[in-house]
């Protein structure tokens, strides 16, 4: 016998990471709702809500700030722009506030801390992916779970860019429709 024979058994394999409940499914193709919805206007600034991508347990949205004026640098979208980078104490005014209220009355905003990753506590808003230009910055949202049916009001506020609490009225259905068209891309 060798001395490179005597080798102990390797370890058994480490389990398959558990995805929670609220994630988005990786391996599936959304169902998308085609309209774009302006939440709120000014002489200066336009926020719309579009490119709603629905899941089986979820859907993503986007929320897109488009400008007159050119934006000199990042921070003119106030404290990290759309996500929570500030500490405690009131919400700073050049902060966009963004919500959604589902027809059962649950209540999810981007003020929101949040429960912690392994839970699988709902409901969700997830800041996802953000990016831009001179005149538009666009924030994507994961939000879990699916609306129930009926009405599904989305809320914004932007004190320092002038638009007052504003709520956007939508029938949950369309989000519901697209979540139904959603095709998973394999059988496991």
């Amino acid at each position: 016998m060798g001395f490179f024979d005597q080798r102990p058994e390797p370890p058994p394999p480490p389990p398959e990471p558990r995805r929670p409940a609220w994630a988005r499914p990786e391996t599936v193709l959304p169902g998308a709702v085609a309209d774009t919805v302006i939440l709120a206007r000014t002489d200066d600034l336009v926020l719309t809500l579009g490119d709603l991508r629905a899941y089986p347990n979820g859907f993503q949205l986007v929320v897109t700030a488009y400008t007159r004026e050119p934006l000199r640098h990042r921070t003119a979208f106030g404290s990290g722009g759309f996500l929570r980078r500030f500490g405690p104490g009131p919400v700073p005014e050049d902060f966009l506030r963004f919500g959604l209220r589902f027809a059962d009355g649950t209540v999810v905003t981007n003020l929101d801390p949040g429960p912690s990753d392994e839970s699988d506590a709902g409901p969700r808003l997830v800041p996802e992916g953000g990016h831009g230009g001179l005149h538009r910055h666009e924030q994507s949202y994961w939000v879990w779970p699916l609306p129930p049916p009926g009405r599904l009001d989305v809320v914004c506020e932007w004190p320092a860019r002038g638009i007052a609490e504003t709520t956007a009225e939508l029938d949950a259905a369309l989000v519901l429709d697209a979540a139904s068209r959603a095709t998973a891309l394999f059988d496991d």
